[in-house]
């Protein structure tokens, strides 16, 4: 008994697979080693994310619509690969090692990319702020740095995050609660290098040289690489419990159609199930029967056939995924409204007065700082005072249920579109009225007139990015919380995606037969209000069919409660029962 008071009751082990002492190892000590990396890998992402429509259009002359849809195709490749890399986690190497493996990709990546704006017979050459057309091997080079970084991506990103959960012991009271505000403060550490990228990085990058301006983040993420190492000792692994979570999902509903003639028993003791002993000598977690999805019990049904049936455990896992599916299918809008940040709004800003007194001007990236100054203020105020008082409020350990979370920030995204909408058509007023059409006049308009649409989309960050992080790891089954982590990273890249192809159509539709383009090169002489007021319309309509799903959705539970009842209901409402209950 005194040992099982020492290690941790988690089933957490060292590298060499040996249970670990929970006084000595895991909680804020060792995440303190992995909280520099994610602030330097962000920082080197958004130092290339926030300032690439730039570089693109000024550097390799690409047009709006191939550099907003080239920096969109990027940015979705870098959050997709995750899904590759959290599958070779959680089924083979660990995150540790995945992890090891990706950073150094990502790392010669950057030292890639550096070498592509730096060494000249791999930059476009440049006189008088104007650069010649970029031969294809530059072009080649220049895209193969950014994708390498995008693979390297995908180990780190749905890894690290998850690696740092790891180290809290949900059977621990004291630690589980710790990890309450894990995610909040990993995504601050997270805030911090994207604002030095949006303040410092795009200033260096557009006065000092790109080459600087890519090194000093590379330079970064190898020492975070040395500090993450010397952590070693302190870390806590989680035990790889499965190694064909693909195939297991895939068999449920294959099974389940093959039995779909059959009825499902009344009592649920009658479906098909392992002993509780098979589970706790294979440390596996058993998962008892929920009355939601109901057609996927079938696949648990006692046969004489040769069909083989599945655990009511494997398909409590195939049941999870779903429901993680459908809240997943409606957080993609969102995610396109985000993708507007570092494409449009970025090019909207370069039309605008950018100067700040006499002489200095403000980089049009640079307003992407106040996206993260938002979320840096609003996510101590809350973890320390939103939370506590929700807490008292609804008796929630959060304070507000997951899904609350969501759709508070989703609805801020709504607001933060028809601001940006707003700001635009009083931009065009004031083009008409002064008669500009050239693409290079300066609007006579403030840039800080942006402000109000990126500080709004941080503040609902706050609620929706971080909520997302921490819904699809909180609610993934134990042995694929890598996997299920990138449901957040996936959507985000499908965001990216669906506004490439966003973007794309409704170019080629609105100037068909010799119309003007919304988007067009000539921001003043394009109509960038219409596509927001689009998209507005479109969050307002899949933020219906949130409502909808999330109503529709059933928590995780803990894996001790017992469940009753046969296969009788197709969806249960979500345990919270208060007027805002999503």
């Amino acid at each position: 008994m005194e040992d099982s008071k020492v290690y941790t009751q988690d089933g957490t082990v060292d590298l060499q697979g040996r249970p670990v002492l929970a006084s000595k190892t895991g909680r804020w000590r060792a995440c303190s080693f992995l909280l520099g990396y994610e602030a330097f890998e962000r920082m080197a992402f958004y130092g290339i994310a926030s300032n690439l429509v730039n570089y693109l259009t000024t550097r390799l002359h690409e047009d709006t619509i191939s550099s907003v849809r080239n920096v969109n195709n990027w940015s979705g490749a870098v959050w997709i690969t995750p899904i590759a890399g959290a599958y070779i986690a959680d089924s083979y190497i660990g995150r540790f090692w995945t992890f090891t493996a990706s950073s150094l990709i990502y790392v010669l990546g950057m030292i890639l990319l550096t070498m592509a704006v730096t060494v000249k017979s791999l930059r476009p050459t440049c006189e008088n702020g104007i650069c010649k057309k970029a031969t294809s091997l530059q072009i080649t080079f220049f895209y193969i740095s950014l994708y390498t970084i995008a693979i390297g991506a995908g180990g780190t990103k749905p890894n690290i995050s998850t690696f740092g959960a790891d180290q809290f012991d949900n059977y621990n009271i004291v630690e589980k609660k710790q990890k309450v505000s894990f995610f909040n403060w990993w995504m601050f550490s997270s805030f911090l290098g994207a604002l030095f990228a949006t303040v410092g990085l795009v200033y260096i990058q557009e006065n000092l040289g790109w080459g600087l301006g890519y090194g000093i983040p590379t330079v970064g993420l190898l020492v975070s690489l040395v500090v993450f190492y010397i952590g070693t000792p302190f870390y806590r692994h989680k035990a790889i419990k499965s190694d064909n979570l693909a195939q297991d999902l895939v068999q449920v509903p294959i099974v389940a159609f093959k039995n779909r003639k059959l009825h499902c028993p009344d009592d649920v003791l009658e479906l098909y199930e392992l002993d509780s002993h098979y589970y706790k000598s294979t440390g596996n977690h058993q998962i008892h029967h929920t009355p939601i999805f109901r057609f996927l019990d079938k696949a648990a049904i006692k046969t004489s056939s040769r069909i083989l049936p599945c655990t009511v455990t494997k398909v409590e896992v195939a049941k999870r995924v779903l429901g993680l599916i459908l809240i997943w299918l409606v957080t993609l809008i969102p995610s396109t409204l985000w993708a507007q940040v570092n494409t449009l709004f970025v090019k909207q800003g370069t039309t605008l007065d950018r100067k700040l007194g006499s002489s200095f001007q403000i980089p049009a990236a640079s307003l992407g700082t106040f996206v993260t100054i938002s979320m840096l203020l609003s996510v101590p105020m809350y973890d320390r005072y939103f939370v506590p008082f929700m807490r008292k409020k609804t008796g929630n350990p959060r304070g507000i249920t997951l899904l609350q979370r969501l759709g508070i920030g989703f609805v801020i995204q709504i607001v933060a579109i028809a601001v940006a909408s707003a700001v635009e058509v009083r931009r065009m007023r004031v083009i008409r009225e002064l008669h500009i059409t050239s693409p290079k006049q300066v609007v006579p308009m403030s840039i800080f007139w942006l402000l109000p649409q990126y500080s709004l989309l941080g503040i609902g960050d706050v609620f929706n990015a971080i909520g997302l992080l921490e819904f699809f790891y909180d609610q993934s089954p134990e042995e694929m919380q890598s996997l299920g982590t990138t449901f957040f990273t996936s959507g985000i890249g499908l965001g990216n995606f669906l506004n490439s192809f966003l973007v794309t159509v409704i170019d080629k539709i609105t100037s068909k037969g010799g119309g003007k383009s919304w988007i067009g090169d000539n921001l003043n002489d394009s109509r960038l209000d219409y596509y927001y007021g689009f998209l507005m319309v479109i969050s307002i309509v899949n933020m219906g069919l949130f409502l909808w799903a999330a109503s529709k959705y059933v928590y995780k539970s803990d894996e001790t409660n017992e469940f009753s009842g046969g296969c009788v209901q197709m969806e249960a409402k979500a345990i919270d029962t208060s007027p805002l209950s999503i």
